[in-house]
């Protein structure tokens, strides 16, 4: 069974061609809408400008026509990044899953429209869809942990509630944790990229995790300023005369990494002295001691996304500031960006792994399909 994974952002796509977990093609179309656009498909780069992604999903056809028959493509697998309450697994793509991904709009503006906008252009070549929510995986969340200290009726009226994101993420790198070592029961994942979140792991299941309601919460992040006192947003519009709009924009792009640097929201580019760097050091660390105390202990905690994966100073300061706990960083592996990267007299296991939200986007699926496919039968 051929799976075509599909994960669409606000400016990039990525997808893989998997079968039997081994992929067949892969890419990444990267800065779509800019004019610097260019695309990487089976590590092949081309610079063209992509003015869109109706341009890359046509891109994307004709590059997959060179490797496989398009009618040999069982199904397209697609992120979506908020379900919402209602969407706690993945779902074979209908009118009405398309109705709800529309609704859910408001609640994730960078993600939800082009995630849908990808869906009915790839609709018209292929016939079997399946959405997986970036929300699921969090759903296993009690009450006490992502209810509101709001008035009660915004939950029951309007589902405000936390949701958490970067679910596909989290759900693929517990269960490669898990795979390294069968024993890990109690983990805290730190996907940490352009988008940072990190989530509590007791059994498998999420537990806690730093975003909220929408994307914007928890850690900052390359443009995103995550936790603030919502005080700040009247005053700041009173002070510069800016809507409401404008000052929802500033924290979503003009803050975070790039709003405390004003050099730039690539950590790549962030000196390791400046106060950017070191709020994005503390406010890791504060967040992986909260859920240290919340799980009762910890067995492990793995470091992924392009931050995570990359950034070895980062893991090694973050390690620093949490000696308390006894964890204790093996230098040489983390400078060498391998897999297992503690001490062994280590109190918490240190993992590096590398993330796949395409492989799980495969897997997950499959699964439908298969199920659908019994059903039917």
């Amino acid at each position: 069974m051929k799976i075509l994974a599909i994960n669409a952002g606000s400016s990039s796509l990525k997808f893989q061609l998997i079968e039997k977990e081994q992929i067949i093609s892969s890419g990444l179309f990267e800065k779509i809408g800019h004019d610097d656009s260019f695309f990487t498909i089976n590590q092949k780069q081309e610079k063209q400008i992509i003015k869109d992604h109706q341009a890359a999903v046509e891109i994307l056809i004709e590059k997959l026509k060179e490797k496989v028959a398009l009618t040999d493509i069982t199904a397209v697998g697609h992120r979506v990044v908020h379900g919402g309450d209602k969407y706690q697994t993945a779902v074979l793509i209908n009118q009405q899953v398309i109705n709800d991904i529309e609704q859910l709009q408001t609640l994730a503006p960078l993600h939800n429209p082009i995630n849908l906008l990808v869906i009915k252009l790839l609709s018209k070549y292929f016939e079997k869809m399946v959405a997986v929510f970036d929300t699921s995986f969090h759903h296993t969340i009690e009450k006490p942990q992502y209810i509101y200290p709001v008035p009660y009726q915004w939950y029951q009226k309007y589902q405000v509630r936390k949701y958490g994101f970067h679910g596909i993420s989290h759900q693929y790198l517990s269960q490669k944790a898990l795979e390294l070592n069968p024993n890990l029961k109690k983990m805290i994942i730190c996907h940490l990229g352009n988008g940072s979140s990190i989530t509590a792991i007791n059994n498998q299941k999420s537990v806690e995790t730093s975003m909220g309601f929408t994307p914007n919460a928890g850690l900052m992040m390359g443009t995103r300023a995550g936790d603030i006192d919502f005080n700040i947003i009247p005053y700041i519009m009173e002070k510069t005369n800016q809507s409401l709009s404008e000052t929802i924009n500033d924290l979503n792009k003009k803050s975070g990494l790039l709003g405390l640097s004003n050099i730039s929201n690539d950590f790549r580019d962030i000196p390791k002295e400046s106060l950017a760097y070191q709020k994005f050091v503390q406010i890791i660390v504060d967040y992986i001691a909260k859920y240290y105390v919340f799980l009762n202990g910890v067995d492990a905690i793995i470091f992924s996304g392009g931050i995570g994966e990359n950034a070895h100073q980062l893991r090694y300061d973050v390690c620093q500031k949490l000696k308390i706990l006894k964890i204790k960083i093996d230098q040489n592996k983390n400078k060498n960006h391998e897999t297992l990267i503690h001490e062994i007299s280590s109190a918490i296991e240190l993992y590096v792994i590398s993330t796949n939200e395409e492989l799980l986007i495969y897997s997950e699926t499959k699964k439908i399909i298969e199920r659908e496919t019994y059903e039917r039968n």
